[in-house]
């Protein structure tokens, strides 16, 4: 891949991207893959979205998507139930807000789309039951801005979910990130905040309650892998050390030594950009 290759558009860097065969695993990791109502359907099944619709579990009503990209999200949270608006500024047909008014003409779905920047949400004070954001905080031009506005248009016992967020442990970490982050160098745009920045403004903008989501306590965080292919990984990793693969496989069959595992390495990740996730509660 050109290192120093850049494109003006999301939707050109994504077309590019998409026709590089050796990148082929990376376009349906990141659901960039077409005809978008499969690769919707497939991001609704992922333990992905099975982690975040068990946070969901009760409730129902109408619900934001905010930066809602190509729709996966709202797709699925319209499948789950949900009213849904689709808040997405890029209008393209391709990644923006014309794929998403296609996906839900083709699905039947109740979705409907608003252009518009989450710094700046066009709707009225407590319009909605929920307010998801997947990977859209670092990205936003107004970190402190964006979660006033998440809150203010929450209803109270409203939830915010803010999912797989990049979060650095010092500000030195972040050129580390972006080089070697798997996207940024076709476009730009990626970021990652400190941890207490984001739960700041969480906290800040009125947030009575936030539960934050390490990134290997839940498989929101985990992409691009599942708890089943992580532990492949780490099978393999380990095998080419100590070559005795039976015998990792049957040490990490039980779930609950897999997971104390990782709750032991929780203590020392500090990849930079590392995914996050809050689950924030309105009063």
């Amino acid at each position: 891949m050109n290192g120093e290759r850049k494109f003006t558009t999301w939707e050109d860097a994504v077309v590019w991207l998409r026709n590089q065969p050796d990148q082929r695993q990376l376009v349906l990791d990141a659901f960039y893959d077409d005809p978008l109502a499969e690769a919707a359907e497939r991001y609704f099944r992922s333990s992905e979205w099975q982690a975040v619709a068990s946070l969901l579990a009760g409730r129902s009503g109408t619900a934001l998507d905010v930066g809602a990209g190509r729709g996966i999200a709202s797709y699925a949270l319209a499948r789950t139930g949900f009213a849904v608006t689709a808040l997405e500024p890029d209008p393209s047909a391709i990644v923006g807000a014309a794929a998403i008014r296609d996906l839900a003409g083709q699905t039947q779905l109740p979705i409907r789309v608003v252009e518009e920047f989450s710094e700046r949400l066009p709707f009225a004070d407590a319009a909605f039951d929920l307010v998801f954001a997947r990977a859209v905080l670092h990205h936003t031009r107004d970190l402190e801005g964006a979660c006033r506005e998440m809150f203010r248009v929450l209803r109270p016992g409203g939830m915010l979910i803010a999912a797989r967020e990049h979060v650095i442990s010092n500000e030195t970490d972040l050129p580390q990130f972006l080089a070697q982050h798997p996207l940024h160098h076709l476009y730009g745009g990626e970021h990652a905040f400190l941890l207490d920045r984001y739960t700041g403004a969480l906290t800040a903008a009125g947030f009575s309650a936030i539960d934050t989501l390490a990134p290997l306590q839940s498989p929101i965080n985990l992409f691009p892998y599942t708890l089943e292919t992580l532990k492949s990984a780490i099978v393999t990793r380990l095998t080419q050390k100590v070559p005795v693969a039976p015998l990792w496989r049957t040490a990490f069959a039980s779930r609950l030594v897999f997971g104390s595992l990782l709750s032991m390495a929780e203590r020392f990740d500090n990849r930079p950009g590392r995914l996050y996730s809050f689950v924030c509660h309105k009063a």
